[in-house]
């Protein structure tokens, strides 16, 4: 294959793989109060729906054994 004999502009790409940085990142910041119970709130009101619509949900998915093993049969056939 064709090679080039110029050397490769930013060689120092392909050493930044082995490079490891001695600087630390600054620490997070903590949250203060208020957004804590904010985001606990939150939290509790998408938990709290989600198990709201299984509460409501799963008893309206179920089919009703009793209704089907009736037979609908109209007044004019007991006459």
């Amino acid at each position: 294959m064709f090679r080039r004999r110029e050397p490769v502009p930013f060689a120092f790409v392909a050493e930044a793989d082995r490079f490891r940085s001695n600087v630390t990142p600054p620490p997070r910041a903590r949250l203060s109060r208020t957004q804590l119970v904010g985001q606990s709130l939150i939290t509790l009101t998408v938990v709290g729906g989600l198990a709201g619509a299984l509460l409501f949900g799963v008893p309206a998915l179920q089919q009703d054994s009793s209704a089907s093993n009736r037979v609908h049969q109209s007044e004019a056939a007991h006459r």
